[in-house]
């Protein structure tokens, strides 16, 4: 089956859906007399715009657990509290509620705050992917380390430098300082504890400074997100430029480095053809920038089909949130 085919009769089983509901239009008959009017078309557009009402989000995330953020693709939440010298574990569990399953004691950089450069002894704050374990170091590090996505996007653009963040042992049979360069240290015991433990796939490293607030957000936060994320998506799959670049911050730049002036001038392109589009999100996570008020970091697979080009892979949105709508200020 193609992917038309799949987004067709998607479409029509939620028709179906919302017949016996009355949740997104006025009636009923709302629905089957625009669908017997217009056509499938008008219909998806009507759904693909309730997608953006704040209402329906707010609806849909009554009984989530939203204690690390809207989480679809992680089952496991590391979480470094730098100034509490621990490194926690929190697992999903069969009612998609995390909890936490181990506490272990770390040891982080030299110095407090966040890493701004190569060598300045500090551990990073901010939201990371461990991208992959390596079985055989140097004993130094004990028997494995886990690889952190430092410097992540956001990382990238405030200008920050440096690399090789780990989560790693201890030596074995050397004496080492009560801090570390940079990276996150567990004991040995607990760094095989931890690779029994989670899936590095599935995991994601959340590194603060203990500043007395946590890394929830409120569901009426998430709420606006996610109806904001849809009304960018919205924009975009119906080739309102204007809309679509209201999303974006005046202080833009693209992983690349592309700024917002060139960004517009790209953009403009790609939407003078006014293509029909395909434009899917799955595995959305939204998550606060820990120790940095109004800033989320936003990741999703994204589906992408037009006439002219496609795309299916990971995207990822650092937003600024303010006056109930979020700036993009970087994108990859």
């Amino acid at each position: 089956m193609t992917m038309g085919n799949r987004f067709y009769f998607f479409v029509i089983s939620i028709i179906c859906t919302l017949c016996f509901s009355t949740a997104v239009f006025a009636s009923n008959n709302d629905i089957l007399t625009n669908y017997r009017l217009h056509g499938i078309k008008n219909i998806q557009k009507e759904l693909d715009k309730s997608l953006s009402d704040k209402n329906y989000w707010q609806e849909f995330l009554k009984n989530k657990d939203t204690q690390f953020g809207y989480i679809e693709s992680y089952t496991n939440i590391l979480l470094c509290n730098k100034s509490k010298s621990e490194l926690l574990i929190y697992s999903r569990d069969s009612n998609n509620t995390y909890r936490l399953r181990k506490e272990y004691s770390a040891f982080t950089g030299k110095f407090k705050g966040d890493k701004t450069r190569e060598g300045d002894l500090k551990t990073p704050v901010g939201v990371y992917d461990i991208v992959k374990k390596l079985s055989k170091v140097d004993s130094f590090y004990g028997p494995m380390a886990f690889v952190t996505s430092y410097p992540n996007l956001y990382d990238r653009y405030k200008g920050k430098t440096g690399q090789g963040i780990w989560i790693h042992g201890l030596p074995s049979n050397q004496e080492r300082d009560e801090f570390t360069k940079g990276c996150i240290a567990i004991n040995n015991k607990s760094i095989e504890c931890l690779n029994k433990n989670i899936d590095i796939k599935k995991t994601v490293l959340i590194i603060k400074e203990d500043t007395g607030s946590n890394n929830t957000v409120s569901k009426e936060t998430l709420a606006l997100l996610l109806s904001n994320l849809y009304a960018w998506r919205y924009s975009w799959l119906y080739n309102n430029l204007e809309d679509y670049l209201h999303f974006y911050a005046q202080e833009f730049k693209r992983f690349d480095g592309m700024n917002l002036e060139k960004f517009k001038q790209y953009k403009q392109r790609v939407f003078s053809k006014n293509e029909n589009k395909i434009i899917l999100f799955r595995n959305i996570n939204i998550i606060a920038y820990p120790n940095i008020e109004n800033l989320y970091k936003i990741t999703f697979n994204e589906e992408y089909k037009s006439d002219s080009f496609s795309f299916h892979g990971k995207k990822i949105l650092i937003v600024r949130l303010q006056n109930n709508q979020f700036s993009i200020i970087t994108e990859k």
